[in-house]
């Protein structure tokens, strides 16, 4: 199967391609854009390893599915386009950036920039339904992404998991903490953040354990 993603990541997923889940998935996922509105587009499914090459990732940030409401899903979790109104967790994480790192508060709702400096922003299930959330769940995409952090836990070292919330702390099953820190809260929505995220200093956790490995630190500023 000739599944169109980034160079690095096909050398380490791409005997995933032609399992069966994965042939059943693609044949799911192909029904559901030809029949109903998905997001994000097309183009936009693998953006977040596009974005961030499997070499590259130095610190990972898990979400459970993308946005489902109209442009604002466009590949990487809890990210939007520019011009889309930033999103309560979102708005949450920048809160907690600037009581951490004194970064002011940005305009922008994309997260690309963090991207490129090495962030991967992985949705466990990388479509959905237009206002439908959780509707493309359960149908092979967390197989496909938890075969993602199992690669990287296993072939990569000194990673930062970043976990918020219990769908994503599931996932620390996948990770060897003996080669990698994981950092868990709350997540970030405003039902919860109160509870724990804000105030967990994560992000000047993730530099400080990066620069203490000479890995270099994260620019959590948007401009």
């Amino acid at each position: 199967m000739n599944i169109k993603i980034e160079r690095t990541w096909k050398k380490n997923l791409g005997a995933e391609f032609e399992k069966p889940y994965f042939k059943s998935l693609s044949s799911f996922v192909r029904n559901e854009y030809l029949s109903k509105k998905i997001f994000p587009h097309p183009k936009n499914v693998f953006r977040a390893f596009e974005e961030c090459p499997f070499d590259d990732v130095r610190v990972v940030i898990l979400g459970q599915d993308p946005y489902h409401g109209p442009s604002q899903a466009h590949g990487l979790c809890f990210s939007v386009p520019k011009e889309i109104k930033i999103p309560p967790s979102l708005v949450n994480i920048y809160k907690e950036i600037e009581s951490d790192l004194g970064v002011k508060m940005p305009l922008s709702g994309d997260l690309s920039s963090w991207a490129r400096q090495g962030v991967l922003l992985l949705n466990a299930t990388l479509t959905v339904q237009a206002h439908n959330a959780g509707s493309h769940q359960k149908k092979g995409w967390e197989e496909f992404t938890d075969n993602a952090i199992q690669a990287l836990s296993d072939k990569r070292e000194n990673l930062v998991f970043l976990l918020w919330g219990a769908y994503a702390q599931n996932k620390s099953s996948l990770i060897d903490r003996s080669k990698h820190l994981i950092l868990e809260a709350p997540h970030p929505s405003p039902l919860s953040a109160h509870r724990g995220f804000l105030g967990c200093k994560h992000f000047s956790k993730t530099n400080e354990f990066l620069l203490a490995r000479n890995l270099g630190e994260v620019s959590w500023e948007i401009n």
